[in-house]
């Protein structure tokens, strides 16, 4: 029987898929927590714990002051 995705990986695969397919492109504004949260259903602290995956994929960084972008994209 295959296992559901855990709804906080489901969030950081959305969002690593709408900056490589660029309709998030570099710079952009990530929506925040709470719009997360309610656009997937799920609790805060769920929206929250997706965070680090996209950012340690380099594809999100923290900007203080103004929230969470897409990553500038590498040469890779």
């Amino acid at each position: 029987m295959p296992t559901a995705e855990a709804p906080y990986r489901r969030i950081a695969n959305d969002l690593a898929a709408q900056i490589r397919g660029g309709e998030l492109k570099p710079g952009d504004k990530l929506p925040s927590t709470r719009e997360l949260a309610e656009v997937h259903g799920v609790h805060m602290n769920t929206a929250y714990r997706a965070m680090p995956l996209p950012h340690d994929r380099e594809l999100i960084t923290g900007q203080p002051g103004r929230g969470t972008c897409a990553a500038e994209r590498s040469g890779r």
